[in-house]
């Protein structure tokens, strides 16, 4: 999949690992439409190549506006990125009682529903593209993480809607397939992002130290290489890719 000449939508865009794909896939010749929170865009930096939608994954409605306008542009929808996603913990059953219902609910809602509502509703736009070499039209990258098999102590709701992603992951390339579009899941590990950036370096150090090989915390723009090496290479479809340098996470 040619990415210069193409428009590509990209969620969570406005910091971390969105920001850093958007990048690559501005400077990559694609014509980047980032959706996120109006009070995450407000922070946003200004790059060539990349506008910002203002819009929650988990409302159709928005969704379908943000949609709708990155597709109308002169380049033909063809590559979406699903980065968008929150990470809050909690146990199960800890001192305060028994999981949040609705917690528990809004971490799917968010990383789960959300990616499946972006994804479905930009395939539809995309499948209507004119078919390139092999009939393909397009690629979604959906972002999932280690904790969908690793799940650490508190991440209960995490896990489960990043499993959710991992297994949305085959069934809806199988589903997308005759509309020639391919979907494929990266699960990174720890990765340096706004997060991490308000812990210690002690905190960082000991997170690094628990990295195989290389040790040392991964880096946004490692992310977008591997989406974007996802997005040009047109036979890997269905699959999920762990991006964390052979890390296996312990209970706590």
């Amino acid at each position: 999949m040619q990415i210069a000449g193409s428009a590509a939508i990209v969620t969570g865009g406005a910091s971390g690992l969105g920001a850093a794909t958007a990048r690559a896939l501005a400077e990559k010749g694609a014509r980047v439409h980032v959706l996120d929170l109006a009070s995450s865009i407000a922070n946003a930096p200004e790059v060539d190549g990349v506008s910002y939608l203002a819009a929650d994954i988990t409302d159709p409605e928005q969704v379908q506006a943000a949609v709708d306008t990155a597709a109308a542009g002169v380049e033909p929808l063809r590559i979406v990125v699903n980065c968008a996603g929150i990470g809050p913990s909690m146990r199960i059953l800890g001192k305060k009682g028994p999981h949040d219902l609705a917690f528990y609910a809004k971490v799917v809602q968010v990383n789960l529903i959300g990616t499946f509502n972006v994804m479905t509703l930009a395939a539809e736009k995309i499948a209507a593209t004119e078919p390139l070499a092999d009939d393909a039209r397009g690629v979604v990258v959906n972002t999932a993480s280690v904790a969908a098999f690793d799940g650490q102590v508190g991440q209960a709701a995490y896990s489960s809607s990043k499993g959710g992603v991992v297994g949305l992951t085959l069934p809806a390339a199988r589903d997308l397939a005759q509309y020639g579009i391919r979907v494929n899941t990266i699960c990174p590990g720890i990765v340096e992002t706004p997060m991490l950036a308000t812990v210690s370096e002690e905190f960082r150090a000991g997170l690094a130290a628990g990295v195989p090989f290389p040790p040392r915390l991964g880096r946004p723009e490692e992310y977008a290489s591997l989406a974007l090496h996802l997005v040009e290479h047109d036979y890997l479809n269905g699959e999920t890719i762990r991006m964390d340098g052979a890390l296996r996470m312990a209970p706590r």
